[in-house]
């Protein structure tokens, strides 16, 4: 053993000093590429400035180089890009001053094929098809005999087309299919804009004139060699043969021509013509636009607004539809002589004009509103409106973003900013509603401006406005609000690598390990076991299991032992059992029998003196009824446990169901719907016992509570918040948070509380930087939002001894799982129920460690919190991570001596008295406070059995009396640390086991591969 301990802790240290060169995996560039393709290199690129600009795809999934290459080259490009393991990019050119990069910083792998490099964070793997790019865009002198004008300007102060007509061309828009359509029409003047709109008319009319050419720099879309205007401005071309065909007679075909003056009248009742209304004095005063349609008719509009169930159509430029409800921004009459184009589809009949509406509606009595002004008053909350405020250019200013298309307002907006805690909002471009804070406008350095900038009515309330073109209608709240502490006192994180490379550390912290763990537990042994993803692992000569002594971590080689697992425990559930041996039970797998795998371990030895036992496992003898990816264990009041979830082994099919150990004659698989329709968002449910005895179940974004012998539902609760701009977010695996309950003090009378912090959002994997609460067993419980500092996905918990809670661990941005989530969370919080709602988060200390996916977080009997782990596999960005860190928190850091105590007893009946002695450095009886924290295991920010009591005590001197918790709902039967706190300093726990063993755990199983601690009491010390 000895052997091969030394082999894994020198191949572990190696792996650290040198970068992990030995390990990780490499990517490349194929060797052999399609066609005549070839590498160019790693380049910068950026998401505001691309490098490769033309068509472009993302694949989560199955992209290559390959599949990139072949898309481009089927687009015709001759550049094609890979990014960030997941993103194809193509272009003729190189653009926007990109630069070559150092081959390194493209190391991320394509998701399709681990083995091949695809780029970087905002860093392209580029390859060339080997041919010439094409020539640019150009604007011919000549096309048969129409002759080149230059660009020209079109509707210049709202005057109206400079060309009348707005024709259908054949094919799609270029500039030899719009002169085309203008020669058969016999009109002599051709202009093509926006890319694909083309015009015609007799003469240039409405002021258009000559202006830049450089204005006309929108690429046709049926001519990629050719522009095709711009916006509001029209690539001009003139005939100049004479051989031109006269206009066609009627209808159809085009439209626009000045003169027409018959209403429509063949109209579904009671659909009628209105009036002629000026239009965009002040804005839209129709809110919705239909796309242009050379062929319109007022039937045709008509027929389309009531489709959508408007009640107001109108008609405008001959060839645009408008549809609403009411008359906006003030809308006022025009003189019916003033709408005279005729319709695209029928020049007989009139279709407004330039700036005017042919207006049709289902009343003669249509509603008009006035000119939007801002809203200042009628706003819920405490909200000021502060003024017209400059978007950033070319970006944002405020973080989250709502688009709110049919209901936009200041209401509306605002209301969803205060649900979830923001400071500052307001409104663009009409239908975006924006949220973040003060410290946002102040970070971007953006000025308030004139306010008739803010010129946009709010689709959901148009007589308000809701900003304009990069104008944000700016408010900012003044009420109360979220406060993050700031102490002067955080703790701090410490770790110990003496051993490894030679730095030098105090010995206060913790060890270098040998493994790299995804379940940590702390023994009744004080020993910390770790399990890792044995089958799976990088490493050759891992045993899948180890056993650290806090007591030797200054003798590397004799603070590890080593033990084994025989399947792999990759993403397996763990809780600690009531029998009398403590024994650590381990349930589920990766793939194949270990899925079903049920592993038990007994913890022995003591402090500086090594256990001989090790885990047992036979899948043959003893196995789950289902196979389990992703379960959670819990201990069910009666003494029996809970498996609940999972899949099928890795990324299977979903497992929605629960089981129980010992399994009962004839098995007991129940089918849970809710866990079948919300997977594969609920893996890692967090499971509760309630002070009724029901179970509390959080999954996804949904919660409910549970019978705990039928797990049938009782209550659904309401749906969790997520994010301010996104209602799908969730907080259990792979969308990751983390949750505990409140401290329960005796007498157990207040409602239960439930606590979940952090998760992302599917999809974008947008980390949520909220925790919210709620009181499952309350009449109309409703969950409450608070704000965290930051951003947190995969955040871990732990319960302290002073009724707190550690936060730790975690990124800013993605979801759990391997490669799919950056930017490490390297802040720790304290969180205290004990304080006012919005006023419990207080900041403390940074690690200089990125923990990610596989990270833990556990109390340990000192009171620190040891932290370990991080397997993120993400392309050699953050490494797979032996060093272990504790966490001091601020009641160990105020240098201040822990007090002490002797207990004897240690086996505890609900109800019942036990005695200690206690030793206060500092304090006195009337103000120390005990706590019991019971026993858990920590995975996936699941911390399994998590549960933090303070029972009532007397003290006659310094001998004081604790009852125990009263029943199993209260406290379900296990191990707990037993603290004493002398102020705010805690002892060193001691472990009493709670309600004893019911289901008389320590006689199973029965079975010839496994050894049982058998019934009993703890005897005293």
């Amino acid at each position: 053993m000895a052997s091969h301990f030394w082999l894994f802790a020198l191949h572990a240290l190696l792996l650290f000093c040198n970068a992990h060169a030995d390990t990780q995996r490499r990517q490349s560039v194929p060797a052999t590429l399609p066609g005549n393709w070839s590498s160019k290199g790693c380049y910068t690129d950026g998401t505001g400035a691309r490098t490769l600009t033309g068509a472009s795809f993302t694949d989560a999934v199955n992209m290559t180089v390959e599949n990139c290459i072949n898309f481009c080259d089927e687009k015709a490009f001759i550049f094609a890009g890979v990014e960030f393991m997941q993103e194809c990019y193509c272009d003729n050119f190189i653009e926007n001053s990109a630069t070559t990069a150092p081959i390194t910083d493209c190391n991320l792998a394509c998701v399709g094929d681990a083995d091949e490099s695809c780029g970087g964070a905002n860093r392209l793997n580029i390859f060339w098809s080997g041919a010439e790019p094409p020539p640019p865009p150009t604007i011919p002198a000549l096309i048969g005999k129409w002759e080149s004008l230059g660009c020209y300007s079109d509707n210049v102060d709202g005057q109206g087309r400079a060309l009348g007509d707005a024709v259908n061309v054949v094919g799609q828009v270029s500039l030899e299919t719009c002169t085309a359509a203008c020669f058969s029409a016999g009109m002599p003047f051709s202009g093509t804009e926006f890319a694909d709109e083309c015009y015609c008319g007799s003469a240039i009319v409405n002021g258009g004139a000559p202006q830049s050419i450089s204005d006309c720099n929108m690429v046709c879309v049926g001519n990629s060699s050719e522009f095709c205007g711009g916006p509001n401005a029209l690539t001009m071309y003139n005939y100049t043969g004479d051989d031109l065909p006269p206009p066609p007679v009627g209808g159809g075909g085009g439209g626009g021509g000045g003169g027409a003056t018959a209403i429509a009248t063949d109209l579904p009742a009671p659909w009628a013509y209105v009036g002629c209304f000026v239009d965009n004095a002040n804005g839209r005063v129709l809110t919705v636009q239909n796309d242009d349609n050379a062929n319109l008719t007022m039937e045709s509009c008509v027929a389309t607004c009531s489709s959508q169930n408007f009640t107001i159509a109108g008609g405008e430029f001959a060839v645009r539809a408008f549809c609403g409800n009411e008359l906006i921004d003030g809308a006022t009459p025009a003189p019916d002589s003033d709408c005279n184009l005729g319709c695209g589809g029928n020049l007989t009949f009139k279709c407004g004009a330039g700036n005017r509406l042919s207006i049709y509606s289902t009343t003669p009595n249509i509603t008009i509103l006035p000119v939007p002004v801002p809203q200042n008053s009628s706003i819920p909350g405490f909200w000021s409106y502060q003024g017209c405020l400059a978007e950033v250019d070319g970006g944002r200013v405020f973080p989250w973003e709502i688009d709110n298309t049919n209901n936009n307002s200041a209401t509306v907006c605002l209301s969803q900013c205060a649900a979830f805690g923001y400071t500052a909002g307001g409104m663009e471009f009409g239908f975006q509603c924006f949220c973040g804070d003060v410290s946002d406008v102040t970070a971007s350095n953006v000025t308030l401006q004139a306010e008739d900038s803010c010129n946009l009515a709010c689709p959901g309330d148009p007589i308000h406005l809701c900003g304009g073109g990069d104008r944000i209608q700016y408010y900012v709240w003044t009420g109360p609000t979220h406060v993050w502490h700031t102490p002067e006192i955080t703790g701090s994180y410490e770790f110990f690598d003496r051993v490894a490379c030679s730095r030098k550390r105090s010995l206060k912290s913790l060890i270098f390990s040998v493994v790299v763990p995804l379940i940590a537990t702390l023994g009744v042994n004080n020993k910390v076991t770790f399990l890792e993803k044995s089958g799976t692992s990088n490493f050759t000569n891992t045993t899948g299991a180890y056993e650290l002594d806090l007591s030797l971590v200054s003798n590397f080689s004799a603070a590890w032992r080593t033990m084994h697992v025989k399947t792999d425990v990759f993403c397996s559930g763990s809780i600690i059992l009531p029998d009398i041996g403590a024994r650590q039970l381990n349930v589920g797998g990766w793939s194949d029998d270990s899925t079903q795998g049920v592993r038990l371990y007994t913890p022995d030895g003591s402090p500086g003196v090594n256990g001989t036992n090790d885990w047992e496992e036979n899948f043959q003898e003893l196995h789950l009824q289902r196979q389990r990816w992703y379960p959670t264990a819990a201990m069910l009041p009666n003494g029996t446990v809970m498996v609940i979830g999972g899949e099928v082994g890795s990324n299977g099919s979903p497992e929605p169901n629960v089981e129980i150990l010992p399994t009962p004659e004839g098995g007991n698989v129940i089918f849970l719907d809710w866990l079948n329709r919300t997977d594969p968002n609920n893996l890692y449910p967090f499971v509760f016992v309630l002070p009724s005895g029901n179970l509390f179940v959080v999954y996804y974004n949904e919660a409910r509570i549970l019978d705990a012998a039928t797990f049938d539902t009782i209550t659904t609760m309401p749906n969790i918040p997520a994010s301010v701009s996104s209602p799908l977010g969730g907080r259990t695996y792979p969308l990751e948070g983390a949750a505990v309950m409140f401290p329960q003090h005796a007498p157990y009378t207040d409602p239960l509380t439930v606590l979940v912090c952090g998760g992302s959002t599917p999809g974008a994997g947008i980390a949520l930087d909220n925790c919210v609460s709620i009181q499952p067993e309350v009449d109309n419980a409703t969950w409450a939002l608070e704000r965290m500092p930051s951003p947190r996905v995969m955040p871990c918990m732990v319960g302290l001894p002073d009724g707190t809670f550690l936060i730790v661990n975690g990124a800013v941005q993605g979801v759990a799982g391997f490669g799919l989530a950056n930017d490490p969370n390297f802040r720790a919080l304290l969180y205290d129920p004990s304080m006012p709602f919005n006023e419990r988060i207080s900041i403390l200390n940074t690690t200089i460690v990125a923990r990610l996916y596989h990270s833990e977080a556990i109390l340990l009997p000192d009171g620190r919190v040891l932290i370990s782990g991080s397997d993120p596999e993400d392309g050699g960005i953050n490494p797979e991570e032996f060093r272990i860190e504790v966490y001091v928190p601020p009641y160990l850091a105020q240098g201040l001596t822990q007090p002490s105590f002797n207990i004897t007893e240690r086996d505890w009946a609900y109800g019942s008295d036990y005695s200690i002695d206690v030793t206060l450095p500092h304090g006195t009886t009337s103000t120390m406070k005990v706590s019991l924290i019971a026993a858990t295991s920590s995975t996936h920010g699941n911390t399994m059995g998590s549960r933090t009591l303070f029972p009532a005590f007397s003290c006659v001197e310094n001998t004081c009396t604790i009852t125990a918790p009263p029943n199993a709902f209260v406290s379900p039967p296990g191990w707990h640390q037993l603290f004493i706190l002398d102020g705010p300093t805690p002892s060193h726990s001691a472990w009493v086991r709670i309600g004893g063993d019911p289901a008389e755990l320590g006689n199973w199983p029965d079975l010839p591969d496994f050894s049982v601690p058998g019934l009993g009491s703890i005897p005293p010390s």
